[in-house]
This record gives structure tokens, C-alpha cells and sequence, in this order.
């Protein structure tokens, strides 16, 4: 090994897990291209990452990072993510986790990564998530909240279906708030611009490369998985 592969690849290692673009363009061009023309830095790169259990995805010739499963140090606990979002209890996180969720069914609307919504608005996703909860909370049981599994997607729906769609204070505009719909749809993409996934103009998020690069990557993976199940757990190829 070559002291200068490895300083190249430790270099882009470093770049990615501070969040910085490693891509064709941009300062960081002839990283990119070090990682594209050099197998012994590509190689290295790949070994660093998956032993930091990081994930390490190519999209529109850039280089994007995301946690692996379980990552304390790279990755949000649920406390942290709480403290990010400014919530206070599992039962709103997990209400975020599932606006997230239904933020990604906006742009992309099944597993072909070819088919996705050019930007969404924060009414798209309330009327998304009207959608989905409402087959999930019947009203006329009468359910009692304390007899759900605070995580479960009865308890998301209930949480969900107690808030108002706006309130006073969101007549002026969407507010980042827990007390209405809008309130929580906002709170989520606000997080999501933060983390570089979406990008707001005039009231439009438009998906950034990290964001397409992490959910079809994902896709992909999702796809091959299942080939590899349907074929008896041979390659999908054959």
C-alpha cells in the first residue's frame, strides 16, 4: 500500500464524514477522481467506511455517506433526534419518523428510483398523511390511548388525528410547532433542509442529491434483496 492511496482515501474519508461534496465538481474534483481512477484508494475507502459502519453511495457522479444500523456516533439516538426536532416524547418522534416516511412516498411514488415528483409542499404531505392514517384509526371503536403500544401505527395515527390542522399562530404562515398538523410537517422539514436532503424555494422542497442518492440507493438494495429471496437465495442474475 502506497502511503499517498492511503492519504488520498483517508483524505475523502474525512471530507464525506464532515459532510463535504465530494463530487466532479467543486474543490473536491480531484478527490472524486482519485476515487474513480485509483482501485487501491477506492478500496480503501470502502474498507474505512464500512468499519466506521457507514454506508457509502454514488449519485450523479458525487459521493454521499449515511449511517449504518446502530451507529452511536454517526447517527441520532432517539433522545438526540428528539432534541434536534424539539419534541418531547417517543410517541411525536415516531409521528416524525412516519411524515418522513410519507415525505419520501411524495417524490417517489414506488421502488422505480426512475419515478419521482420534482418538489412537494407542506400541504402535499399533510393530505399524504391524512391519507395513510386514516384507514389505520377507526373512530367508532372507540379507542382508548393508553391501550396502544405508544410505537405502534395506531398510537402514530392517534397522535397524529388529535392535532389540529393549523392553528391561530399559522395563519401568517406555516410555524415549526408540535400543536398542529402543519406544525409537525414544518418541524420535519426544516430538520430535513438542515440535513441537506430538501431544499425550500418559495415554498417548494426540491430533493437534493443526498436525498435521491440515500432513497434509491436504498431501492436498489431493496430490489436486489428481494430478486435474491425470490431466486432461493441464489444470484439474482442467474
Amino acid at each position: 500500500m502506497e502511503n499517498r492511496n492511503l492519504d488520498k482515501a483517508l483524505d475523502i474519508v474525512s471530507k464525506l464524514i464532515t459532510g463535504e461534496n465530494v463530487s466532479e465538481r467543486g474543490e473536491n474534483a480531484a478527490l472524486y477522481q482519485e476515487y474513480n481512477n485509483n482501485a487501491e484508494v477506492y478500496d480503501i475507502v470502502h474498507m474505512s467506511l464500512k468499519k466506521l459502519n457507514l454506508n457509502i453511495y454514488e449519485y450523479n457522479n458525487g459521493l454521499y455517506v449515511s449511517a449504518g444500523d446502530n451507529n452511536r456516533v454517526f447517527g441520532y439516538s432517539n433522545e438526540e433526534l428528539r432534541n434536534v426536532l424539539g419534541l418531547r416524547v417517543n410517541k411525536e418522534l415516531y409521528l416524525a419518523y412516519f411524515i418522513i416516511y410519507n415525505i419520501i412516498t411524495e417524490f417517489y411514488s414506488d421502488t422505480m428510483s426512475s419515478t419521482y415528483a420534482e418538489f412537494i409542499r407542506l400541504e402535499d404531505i399533510i393530505k399524504n398523511v391524512d391519507k395513510t392514517t386514516g384507514g389505520i384509526v377507526d373512530k367508532s371503536t372507540g379507542l382508548v390511548l393508553d391501550e396502544v403500544e405508544e410505537n405502534s401505527f395506531k398510537q402514530i395515527a392517534l397522535t397524529w388525528d388529535e392535532l389540529p390542522v393549523t392553528t391561530v399562530e399559522d395563519q401568517t404562515g406555516a410555524r415549526a410547532a408540535r400543536n398542529s398538523k402543519s406544525g409537525m410537517v414544518k418541524l420535519v422539514l426544516n430538520f430535513c433542509v438542515a440535513q441537506e436532503l430538501l431544499v425550500e424555494s418559495q415554498d417548494r422542497y426540491y430533493p437534493t442529491d443526498r436525498f435521491r442518492s440515500l432513497i434509491e440507493n436504498y431501492f436498489d438494495d431493496y430490489r436486489g434483496r428481494f430478486a435474491e429471496l425470490m431466486n432461493g437465495g441464489r444470484d439474482a442474475t442467474d
